[in-house]
């Protein structure tokens, strides 16, 4: 058991904090809205902190869950920053979807300071974190990383240390490729399939059990068909996420052009007033 820190208490930090008190581990939590952090407090017996600083002190673990780069630096070199605080030997473990380049510069900062900084962004989504199922992409240090993992995986059904800092982001930045194109083609063939007169769930029944299976196609066809698009990560996360993919692929010199078309689907989609919805609503472009 370990002391832990819990910086982030959004529709992820939130449930990934429980688990974490749940495993047995001391946890203190901060959030940027105070009485979202004493809800947490009530319902699950931890501790809070009025700053990412306070709540740092002293643990052996602080854990991060922020909405994008500027959040995270923020609460890690900002004013009350956590990074003023952690201890020599601690490690500080961010699961915020972010840039590689601020992972790099914070894992440099932690290092200079005497402590250890994972970049662990997650997928899964709110059900994922909920259940306690979460997959983490980790870049840094391996002995940090040993550490680190069987408190992690109080939250999680798998976490791999893919490489050195940086290398958990752009894991996350493969992943959100990857998706990206696999719910267009499932909006398409939805689509396609509804203008044909086919009945859409009896055919998706019949090609989930063949090569055209996904995780998408699985857990998204029927809410997708009945016009539903409350589940799941949201556009306006999605579309900061593509940014980042974007700039890194600008960077690395490779071509994108799916995901760039994608990207622009999506800013459609906001501009049909659907920042908030689930990222399977790429179908409701289609039935404009």
């Amino acid at each position: 058991m370990v002391k832990a820190a819990f910086i982030g208490l959004g529709v992820m930090g939130y449930p990934m904090a429980r688990h974490l008190k749940a495993k047995g581990h001391t946890v203190t939590v901060y959030n940027r809205t105070a009485a979202k952090a004493e809800k947490w407090a009530s319902e699950n017996g931890g501790a809070t902190a009025a700053t990412p600083r306070d709540a740092a002190r002293g643990q052996d673990i602080v854990f991060s869950c922020v909405g994008n780069d500027d959040d995270l630096r923020e609460i890690t070199l900002g004013p009350d920053g956590a990074f003023e605080a952690m201890s020599p030997g601690a490690i500080f473990v961010d699961h915020t979807t972010a840039s590689a380049t601020v992972a790099r510069q914070l894992s440099a900062a932690a290092a200079e300071a005497g402590f250890a900084f994972l970049d662990a962004p997650v997928s899964g989504g709110q059900a994922g974190a909920e259940n306690g199922q979460l997959t983490v992409m980790v870049g840094g240090a391996e002995a940090a990383f040993a550490t680190a993992e069987p408190v992690i995986m109080s939250f999680a059904r798998a976490c791999r240390l893919l490489g050195p800092s940086g290398s958990g982001q752009l894991a996350k930045m493969m992943n959100q490729i990857a998706i990206a194109g696999v719910v267009q083609g499932l909006a398409e063939a939805i689509h396609f399939g509804t203008a044909a007169g086919l009945d859409v769930a009896a055919v998706i029944d019949v090609i989930s059990k063949g090569a055209a299976q996904s995780w998408q196609m699985e857990n998204r066809h029927k809410t997708m068909i009945g016009g539903k698009y409350d589940f799941g990560f949201a556009v306006d996360w999605m579309r900061k996420d593509l940014g980042i993919v974007l700039a890194e692929a600008r960077a690395n010199g490779t071509t994108l052009p799916l995901t760039a078309l994608v990207d622009q689907f999506y800013a459609e989609i906001q501009a049909m007033g659907g920042n908030r919805w689930d990222t399977s609503s790429l179908l409701a472009r289609l039935e404009r």
